[in-house]
């Protein structure tokens, strides 16, 4: 008992006046995944109206921020703009800190300065439905500078976690990423361009859906089911309504921390949909499972994967550093990757903050598209397209097909079978008597599975 107390960080809190009393006041950080609203977490309100909450032992430096229960009610200055990570280096004896917060983004302005997204940003929905989680989210959308200006030419796709941090100062709850700024740079001095779309996490969720296992402490075990949104909802929808190149090749994934562990799982799960990902400070802890799933995910030719993590992250950096050597040598000798296909890249300065992976996005994002990419996947071969679409009942066909006909099934994004279709080079079906809403048309040709999502109106 002597040392649990001996180890022990007791924290008292002071927040402003407009605090709502009903709200419970959160601490998250390094420790925790940084789960906005974890239980476990949550500070205890004091007669006086301060809050404290007793940590117990850690080590090394922790970061850590203050929310109501999810990062839109993040601690804020007090005239709403963002705040850094605080930071705290573990000693050998007790501690008490004192702090203080000195606004609420959500009541003092919701971020105070205009956003920092450029033009090429768009929000490309605000309520784009999950069918397989049942709940709605955020996407936001980047396209090149010359997407307009060069009708005929298709692009990569990213698909970026953590979508908030990514383009805007405003809408992030630690910093921003500027993907936007950096790609947009590395356009202007030759590079091809690539589209991205970001997925807002699910706040008090994100622990449960970056995860594909369950964590006795944490949570998980959605992870499997937010890729499925991925892969039969989301792609299916992006490559119908943009100019994209679809093939895995062409289809990168990439998050950090929590979000590193998901992409990393979707990457292994579905090698066939995204080719390569970029994995930033990956949370491996949270699941032993992660170092499993290479035993079971055999390397596919012309994948690529590359890992970045910094020596000075976290409560314990040294063993950051260690679950991801493990990584890059279970999916070596595991997976099969070979040295070409897998980049380890260690920063001793690195720490887990949004600045840490904006200062390397752009470096891994060259390294992940170093082929030269051409604006035609299969040369002599045309994309499958539908059109019009959206449409209230009659869609048209058009695909440079092997043979004469190839059969269809169309979908509901919950997965259900809607009706079945013979499809010809040049062709029509008709989707009447179902709802308005989005389905999806999946067929095979030539050793190649199609998916083309098809909005009725």
């Amino acid at each position: 008992m002597m040392a649990q107390a001996f180890a022990q960080l007791t924290i008292n809190l002071s927040v402003p006046a407009n605090t709502p009393i009903s709200d419970s006041i959160f601490i998250a950080g390094t420790f925790n995944g940084w789960n906005a609203g974890s239980t476990t977490h949550r500070l205890t309100r004091q007669p006086n109206g301060t809050y404290s909450i007793t940590l117990p032992q850690g080590s090394g430096n922790m970061l850590f921020k203050f929310t109501r229960g999810n990062w839109q009610k993040v601690e804020s200055t007090a005239n709403g703009q963002n705040v850094g990570n605080r930071s705290y280096t573990w000693t050998s004896g007790p501690a008490n800190l004192s702090l203080s917060v000195a606004g609420w983004l959500d009541l003092t302005g919701g971020g105070g300065s205009s956003s920092t997204a450029n033009a090429q940003v768009s929000v490309l929905s605000n309520n784009f439905f999950l069918p397989q989680l049942n709940r709605s989210r955020r996407l936001w959308l980047y396209l090149p500078p010359d997407y307009a200006s060069q009708p005929q030419k298709r692009y990569p796709v990213i698909y970026m976690q953590d979508g908030q941090n990514l383009f805007d100062q405003t809408t992030s709850f630690s910093g921003e990423w500027q993907v936007d700024e950096t790609l947009t740079a590395l356009h202007q001095n030759g590079d091809y361009g690539a589209i991205v779309v970001g997925i807002d996490n699910g706040g008090s969720q994100r622990l449960n859906e970056y995860s594909p296992w369950v964590n006795a402490q944490y949570g998980g075990g959605q992870g499997a089911a937010y890729v499925d949104f991925m892969v039969n909802t989301l792609k299916p929808y992006v490559d119908s309504a943009y100019r994209t190149l679809s093939g895995p090749s062409n289809t990168l994934v990439m998050g950090s921390s929590m979000g590193g562990l998901i992409s990393q799982y979707a990457h292994l799960r579905e090698p066939q949909v995204f080719g390569k990902a970029g994995i930033f400070s990956p949370a491996f802890w949270f699941s032993n499972n992660s170092w499993l799933q290479p035993r079971t995910s055999p390397y596919r030719p012309g994948n690529k994967l590359y890992l970045l993590t910094g020596g000075s992250e976290g409560s314990n950096p040294q063993a950051q550093v260690a679950d991801v050597v493990r990584m890059r040598d279970s999916l070596q000798q595991a997976s099969g990757y070979p040295a070409a296909a897998l980049q380890y890249v260690l920063r001793p300065a690195g720490q887990h903050t949004e600045s840490f992976w904006r200062a390397e996005f752009g470096a891994a994002y060259q390294w992940l598209t170093a082929q030269p990419t051409t604006a035609v996947e299969t040369p002599g071969r045309a994309r499958p397209e539908v059109w019009p679409n959206p449409s209230t009942r009659l869609f048209y066909f058009s695909a440079a097909l092997s043979g004469d006909s190839v059969e269809g099934v169309i979908y509901g994004v919950d997965g259900r079978k809607i009706k079945s279709v013979t499809l010809q080079a040049n062709s029509s079906f008709q989707l009447e008597g179902v709802p308005a809403g989005l389905y999806l048309l999946v067929f095979d040709d030539a050793g190649q599975r199609y998916r083309i999502s098809l909005q009725k109106q």
